[in-house]
């Protein structure tokens, strides 16, 4: 094993936070590996008949369309030999055509992948800003009435089911107040904007488009808000807690001694270190934003990737409901690997070599 040691001598050479982000990089590729080997077994193990479902029970009747179908999509060929191929499409960047669609996965991908991407950033934008906002003041102002108050509200933010507030949101603020628009992304006969980044509200900027980004965000606004709820109630309680945890150290009563005013006391002694925390539960609210969002887009008829995965799932089409997969599977390996750097930039006491 002697030489090896020239190579751990240059390993440890790097500095520590470059060593980390490749520990990070490729522990996240063999995570990836993984996930592919599951949802792949996963779906083997589902039960209903892919034939049936994509052809119909007349033509599933006939053994020869069925030998023609398996053979055609290599389904007659022995599970390992089919997870190889898969594999090996996979790093040519094929993932394959949907039956259900009749085009390649990653074309159907980036279409609706960026119709979930804009609701979650607008739903995680919201939620941070109200989230993070009420819980510093709930615990600034521990066991009064605006404690109390958001305490109750946070608490039926994380109990109200998403989907029974989705119904609701939509009557009241459509078919009652006449405030949202409806369902979709954009009024019916209106003209997407030049795809360059597949964020509607984004490429009407760029395009200068004003009256269809104003459709855009009036159409944005309420699914993004209803999405929204159950990640503020979460992030409400985590950053009320995490600045009980903070608020009572040595440093902020030195800060308070010193006469520094409030506000630079609250967001530089006690906010920031209360973070760490905080961007835990933010990043996994945002992975579960973007693969969680399935009924909030089947009630606003919104053409993201969770509508597309519960089409997949209802036909069976396996290449779909892999590709899904594997995207919310990459979305969260960035998302934790980049709330993993951000550790050190919030608290500089972390230590990443």
């Amino acid at each position: 094993m002697t030489f090896l040691a020239p190579v751990a001598r240059r390993w440890y050479a790097l500095p520590g936070l470059l060593r980390f982000t490749l520990r990070r990089l490729a522990a996240g590729l063999l995570l990836v590996l993984g996930i592919t080997l599951v949802s792949f077994v996963l779906t083997q193990l589902v039960p209903g008949d892919p034939v049936t479902a994509n052809l119909g029970e007349r033509a599933a009747a006939d053994p020869a369309v069925v030998e023609a179908w398996r053979r055609q999509n290599g389904l007659d060929l022995p599970l390992p030999q089919q997870y190889l191929n898969y594999l090996g499409n996979l790093l040519q960047g094929d993932l394959g055509t949907s039956q259900q669609s009749h085009r390649p996965v990653t074309q159907d991908l980036g279409q609706f992948m960026s119709a979930t991407f804009e609701l979650a950033l607008a739903a995680i934008a919201v939620a941070l800003v109200l989230g993070v906002g009420l819980g510093v003041m709930a615990a600034m102002r521990r066991d009064r009435l605006a404690d109390q108050i958001i305490r109750v509200v946070s608490l039926t933010g994380v109990s109200v089911p998403t989907f029974w507030l989705s119904l609701v949101a939509m009557y009241v603020f459509y078919a009652q107040l006449g405030i949202s628009p409806g369902s979709g992304r954009l009024n019916p006969g209106t003209t997407p904007p030049p795809d360059v980044t597949g964020l509607y509200t984004v490429d009407a900027v760029l395009s200068g488009q004003w009256t269809v980004l104003g459709e855009a965000a009036a159409h944005l606004w309420l699914p993004a808000l209803v999405l929204a709820i159950f990640t503020i109630g979460s992030l409400t309680r985590f950053t009320r807690a995490s600045v009980l945890e903070v608020v009572g150290n040595d440093y902020v009563r030195a800060g308070r001694a010193k006469g520094l005013a409030p506000s630079y006391v609250t967001f530089g002694y006690i906010l920031r270190p209360a973070l760490v925390s905080v961007i835990t539960v933010a990043g996994l609210a945002f992975g579960n934003l973007l693969g969680g969002a399935v009924l909030v887009e089947a009630v606003f008829s919104w053409p993201g990737l969770g509508a597309y995965a519960y089409r997949g799932a209802l036909t069976l089409d396996l290449p779909a409901i892999m590709g899904v997969s594997l995207v919310v599977a990459v979305v969260y390996v960035v998302v934790n690997f980049v709330v993993d750097l951000l550790y050190a930039v919030v608290d500089p006491r972390i230590r990443l070599g």
